[in-house]
């Protein structure tokens, strides 16, 4: 064997024993991470203009941004579940990302003409909002077809690496970049990160047709289309008490979030009244944010799943969250807010959403796909606009702030609890 040939079969056996992979994995991890990085890349550019432009808004009108963006999740579904039922399985990731290429060449073109117009801003506003939770869920929905839940638990944390080293990269592109090219020119960059995004995960998609899973034959499963309704994603959700509990953490999940980024856009609107810092802020927390989780997904993450199981990624985030929220109770400032939104942000990144996703190898290629677009999508963005109105009434009623960090405090109880069930539940489930 040549030089040539024996350097990446050792580099792959050594990155297989520093991060506890099985044989012939490396490669298929380093595809997924490299998907999740481009993904990321472009949506984290994006982002801290996106933030910029919902306080610009102002922040007693975020509730109504949060309300359009459910209805326009609810009308991308049905777009959504007609490509899934008439593409392959395989290309599914494809046809969409396609789809958001053209639809962010678009707002490049339209805000390079018309940067100061504010119903631009807000159409981009909700637009991005949309994308992300598509976008995100359909790339994990590939993984969850492509990996049992064995190899899950290994090398799932390292492929959402991928999304932490993006979500780091993306922001300090865009605040490089804004300067020279314009917030037209941060989208285009973005949509060309989404078609590299298309050829890594053509290239996940290739590996499995070489190493078939045992009832599969070969691309031959992936090849074929799921058929179905346009509106199968719900059908099949409230069929599946499985999928109804995944539901629920998703929207207590989604409630908790929401909670802490009203207090976040409050809290940095009265400390930094200029957009450029509050842009600068943001970027700063997202910085944070990645770094911590990327260190946790490369060497915490994928031990606790194999050693703990999945119900400690599950159930250890919101309880450290529940206690956030009371230290805001007594301590309502922007520096304990801080930390609460860096450890939630981290903590679902490197240890929530891998067990998340864990729990969805266990289900049908439609659930795959189409039950869990609906849950990423139309539950998250309806959590996010109910509880939006919630946190406003909550603010109304008490006018005091410890009012409503007990009240995230108890969602957040709720939410570990969901959390411990499914893990049982996706124990029981056969594989």
């Amino acid at each position: 064997m040549t030089a040539s040939g024996t350097a990446p079969r050792t580099l792959s056996r050594w990155a297989a024993r520093l991060f506890g992979l099985g044989e012939d994995e490396a490669m298929p991890v380093l595809s997924g991470a490299l998907l999740f990085f481009l993904l990321f890349t472009g949506y984290f550019m994006l982002r801290p203009v996106r933030e910029t432009m919902g306080i610009a808004g102002g922040v007693r009108n975020l509730q109504w941004l949060f309300t359009a963006t459910f209805f326009a999740t609810l009308a991308a579904m049905p777009l959504f579940g007609w490509v899934a039922a008439r593409v392959p399985r395989r290309r599914i990731l494809a046809w969409v990302y396609g789809f958001f290429v053209v639809n962010l060449l678009g707002f490049a073109t339209a805000i390079h003409f018309q940067p100061d117009n504010a119903w631009l801003a807000r159409g981009f506003y909700v637009w991005l909002s949309v994308f992300n939770m598509i976008a995100i869920s359909l790339a994990w929905s590939v993984l969850v077809d492509l990996f049992p839940s064995a190899q899950a638990r290994r090398t799932f944390a390292l492929m959402a690496a991928g999304a932490s080293l993006g979500g780091l990269t993306g922001p300090l592109l865009g605040v490089a970049l804004v300067g020279t090219v314009g917030h037209g020119g941060l989208l285009a960059l973005a949509a060309g990160f989404l078609i590299a995004a298309i050829v890594a995960c053509e290239g996940l998609q290739r590996w499995r047709d070489r190493h078939p899973l045992p009832l599969e034959d070969g691309a031959g499963d992936r090849q074929r289309r799921l058929g179905g309704s346009p509106f199968a994603g719900a059908s099949t959700v409230l069929r599946s008490p499985y999928l109804l509990g995944i539901a629920v953490f998703v929207l207590l999940l989604a409630s908790v979030s929401t909670f802490l980024y009203f207090e976040q856009a409050k809290l940095v609107e009265a400390r930094f009244p200029d957009p450029v810092d509050q842009t600068r802020v943001f970027g700063a927390i997202d910085a944070i944010v990645q770094t911590l989780a990327i260190l946790s997904q490369l060497f915490v993450t994928g031990r606790i799943a194999q050693r703990l199981g999945i119900g400690v990624l599950l159930v250890a985030v919101p309880l450290v969250v529940a206690t956030g929220f009371l230290c805001l109770a007594f301590a309502p400032t922007f520096a304990v807010l801080a930390v609460v939104m860096i450890v939630r942000r981290a903590g679902e990144y490197a240890f929530v959403r891998p067990g998340r996703e864990m729990l969805y190898t266990v289900v049908s290629p439609e659930a795959k796909y189409k039950g869990k677009n609906f849950i990423d999508t139309v539950v998250y963005r309806g959590a996010d606009a109910v509880s939006g109105w919630v946190k406003t009434l909550v603010d109304m009623i008490a006018q005091h702030p410890a009012v409503a960090a007990v009240a995230g405090a108890a969602i957040a109880l709720l939410w570990a609890a969901t959390g411990g069930g499914l893990a049982r539940a996706q124990r029981r489930h056969p594989d």
